[in-house]
């Protein structure tokens, strides 16, 4: 078993709740924060899947109720993980990657918690990481995918701006670079090379960085196709689209600039695996 305080990894604080043991080969992480009856529904939609991967909750520090242990429990979730620290995404899933990889999953699938995405392509993840994949991230803009109700200043940014930027500086073509419907192998989470285990990874850093970082390093990586559906009428955002939009454009410019590589890709530490 890994321990990452040996290793150094920065993960925040928090706190564990485990509602059963191990019992697949790969897991699923699900961020989340204050969604209500969208992620009671979503673990609804994703407790069948169950029999293919292990549910993890990665809760950002939720206040309305709607992660009760019971209600998790007997929908088959393995754990909560409640974050007691500063951070957002990045963090939450250096919280989630931590603890996968500490209890020996193969490979770990993320989705998030607001209800938009087709849960129903777990399995073809599972199996896309069975097959060798190290790096697999889902498309709704591939032959197969689905997008319903896109906000048009969303999918301009990801066609116009995201998609071919990252594309580029990872030397693989990319069309939905920012779904974080991802499927990642341990051993390139556990890659010296990459350290995902940094706070600098606070915000939707750890996106754009893996995803340029999974072919540079010379992983095998595929896109598969996935559905992700919006609700009609006003998008309920956490995050203006104007403040949300220059968010990944500085993201964007500081991983062209290599502000998030390690600074030592020599020095295997205590961040990687041994050689």
């Amino acid at each position: 078993m890994i321990d990452y305080k040996d290793r150094g990894w920065e993960i925040p604080l928090h706190s564990i709740n485990e509602f059963k043991s191990k019992s697949k080969d790969y897991c699923v992480c699900v961020p989340v924060i204050n969604e209500g009856e969208k992620i009671k529904k979503q673990i609804l939609r994703m407790s069948p899947f169950s029999e293919w991967v292990d549910i993890i909750i990665l809760d950002g520090g939720s206040t309305d109720g709607s992660l009760n242990p019971d209600f998790l429990m007997k929908n088959g979730i393995r754990a909560l993980l409640t974050k007691q620290d500063k951070g957002k995404l990045s963090a939450q899933l250096r919280m989630g990657f931590g603890f996968a990889l500490q209890q020996g999953y193969k490979g770990i699938i993320t989705v998030d918690g607001n209800g938009k995405d087709g849960v129903e392509a777990i399995p073809e993840f599972v199996r896309s990481m069975e097959q060798g994949f190290d790096f697999v991230q889902g498309s709704r803009y591939i032959p197969g995918g689905t997008e319903i109700n896109t906000p048009l200043s969303r999918k301009l940014a990801i066609k116009i701006m995201h998609a071919p930027f990252l594309s580029l500086l990872s030397r693989h073509h990319y069309t939905d670079t920012t779904n974080g419907f991802r499927g990642h192998s341990s051993r390139f989470l556990l890659d010296h090379r990459l350290q995902p285990f940094r706070s600098i990874f606070d915000s939707y850093e750890l996106l754009a960085y893996i995803t340029v970082k999974a072919p540079r390093l010379g992983y095998k990586v595929k896109e598969i196709p996935v559905s992700r559906i919006y609700p009609e009428g006003k998008i309920p955002t956490k995050i203006s689209p104007w403040k949300g939009n220059l968010l990944l454009i500085k993201i964007l410019w500081r991983t062209m600039l290599g502000v998030y590589d390690p600074i030592n890709h020599k020095d295997s530490g205590n961040n990687g695996l041994s050689s």
